[in-house]
């Protein structure tokens, strides 16, 4: 019962970080006409940010308390 609702709170802050990583203040301080490898820079961090919440939502989804 304990580990569900563990789980379930880091579930529910890994939404709001990722609420947080894809709304307008944020997405605004990317937004440039740079490159980073040949990739523009908004394009970059976009996707960046998704990988980073799809690699933390599977270490919470696999963790073993």
């Amino acid at each position: 019962m304990v580990k569900s609702s563990r789980r379930a709170q880091r579930l529910v802050a890994l939404f709001l970080l990722g609420c947080l990583l894809f709304n307008y203040p944020l997405l605004v301080l990317f937004n440039s006409h740079s490159t980073v490898f040949g990739i523009p820079l908004p394009y970059a961090y976009l996707f960046s940010a998704w990988m980073l919440l799809i690699i933390l939502a599977a270490l919470v989804m696999e963790k073993r308390d």
